[in-house]
């Protein structure tokens, strides 16, 4: 498994257009970039984006979107204010082709009980999403989130029987931890189906760390994923305050890759 980097784990510090180069400096040749805003989602921004890129031979395995501020909207049942969040989405998966990535890392609905939804309704949404995204040769990869939907294992499990075109998923450690679900349970439901992973590591007390800081099973982890197929990347994937230098991500990597 090659081990990449989330333009996310320096977030708000660097602007996303300076992840690029520094992710290719600290020994990263392949990374999630995480879009913060609607003005990033423009053509010119992308434009620059894909010049660090080339600049500095770096491959850019997923997008993210500023997904709070709009996708949970895309099922909203206004009809005018759902169009207008399809044409972020949209741009989205446009700027993901266009940067060379091949999925869309989406987070999707808040969390509802599900009595409270109409389900036949949340699948033509999604079916619209992923046919969209597949025009644009995008796989749509729904990442299980402690606050969203995707946070619950029957919700997902759904999906992938009512869903009309194939659905794919990225698997987040910390957030099953976050949704008191072990990783386990979430990658049997995945399945082969996963085609993204955002690596980070726990212990008693925080609920995400840099790979070796925590408590998290790696060997155990790898291992059924590697019962499950998954031969994709591994993106280190955590929040700017949990490493005090660049050099411990850096080290991170070097533990990672030590279990293959």
């Amino acid at each position: 498994m090659e081990i990449g980097l989330s333009s996310a784990s320096f977030y708000p510090n660097l602007n996303i257009e300076d992840t690029i180069s520094l992710m290719k400096k600290l020994g990263f040749d392949v990374g999630e970039l995480f879009l913060n805003t609607a003005s990033e989602y423009d053509e010119e921004f992308i434009k620059l984006l894909i010049e660090e890129k080339d600049k500095s031979n770096f491959r850019i395995n997923s997008v993210h979107g500023f997904s709070s501020s709009f996708e949970p909207f895309l099922f909203d049942v206004y009809k005018r204010r759902r169009d207008d969040m399809f044409i972020y989405f949209k741009k989205i998966c446009k700027a993901a082709k266009r940067l060379g990535a091949q999925s869309y890392t989406f987070h999707g609905m808040r969390y509802q009980k599900s009595k409270y939804i109409n389900l036949k309704f949340i699948v033509q949404v999604y079916n619209e999403l992923i046919y969209t995204a597949m025009e644009e040769g995008i796989k749509l990869s729904q990442e299980n989130v402690s606050w969203c939907m995707s946070s619950d294992i029957d919700f997902l499990k759904m999906l992938k029987e009512e869903c009309k075109y194939p659905i794919h998923f990225t698997f987040d450690i910390k957030q099953s931890y976050k949704a008191g679900i072990e990783p386990e349970k979430y990658i049997d439901i995945m399945g082969r189906d996963i085609i993204n992973l955002h690596i980070n590591d726990r212990d008693d007390v925080n609920l995400c760390l840099l790979p070796g800081k925590g408590n998290v099973n790696y060997k155990k982890l790898f291992k059924k994923l590697k019962e499950n197929e998954y031969n994709g990347i591994g993106i280190i994937e955590v929040y700017s305050d949990n490493y005090s230098n660049y050099d411990e991500l850096t080290n991170a990597k070097k533990i990672l890759t030590s279990y293959f």
